[in-house]
């Protein structure tokens, strides 16, 4: 599969290794060029390429839109248009402190309801985001089990690529609902939210 990542910090670098290791072909974008990707291409190996936020959403049968939550509004301006494409939101809407991780006040909105209402037309399924950086970029199996992947969207098609990416990846996905039952279950501060690993045996 082809997979355009929007975002080179540590969740979009965390998610590149995980799909080029399992044979998936990624494109890595940020704000400040290809050109500034170019160690982490070479790190990543041949399944990874780097281009503007434009190419990569042009590149991916998925494209995971993996940025700070301060940072949306800015990156989805950089693609001419969402529609028809199937994005992956792994953003939480937490901000840095000098205290470590401060929730955003979301005005009673739900994170995936604010996200897809910035990607018009787009097939938006929310994943990937219950793991802080540093554990998403850890092998996903663990102790003979698999890190579970809960996943919202509206779109069945759109779900299951983002699954497929998932437990090919070594994950294992787990369909939540759509986005407005789903969704508010495992972002930050719901009943589902935090590390979880599942008991699927590998």
């Amino acid at each position: 599969m082809r997979v355009g990542i929007i975002g080179a910090g540590r969740v979009g670098t965390a998610l590149a290794r995980h799909f080029t290791r399992a044979g998936h072909s990624v494109m890595l974008a940020n704000s400040r060029g290809p050109q500034t990707l170019a160690p982490l291409v070479g790190e990543l190996g041949e399944n990874a390429t780097a281009g503007t936020p434009q190419e990569a959403a042009d590149f991916g049968d998925v494209v995971a839109l993996a940025v700070r939550w301060d940072q949306k509004e800015d990156a989805v301006a950089l693609v001419s248009s969402w529609d028809g494409r199937v994005v992956l939101d792994p953003i939480n809407p937490n901000r840095e402190t000098a205290d470590g991780l401060e929730r955003v006040d979301t005005g009673g909105r739900h994170t995936s309801e604010i996200v897809a209402s910035l990607v018009p037309g787009a097939r938006l399924v929310k994943g990937f985001n219950t793991y802080p950086a540093q554990v998403l970029a850890k092998d996903p199996a663990v102790n003979g089990a698999r890190r579970v992947v809960l996943l919202a969207g509206d779109d069945p098609e759109a779900k299951r690529k983002v699954a497929e990416l998932a437990n090919s990846s070594g994950f294992q996905a787990i369909d939540t609902g759509t986005l407005a039952e789903g969704g508010p279950l495992f972002e930050t501060g719901g009943p589902l939210s935090g590390p979880h690993t599942a008991l699927t045996a590998l």
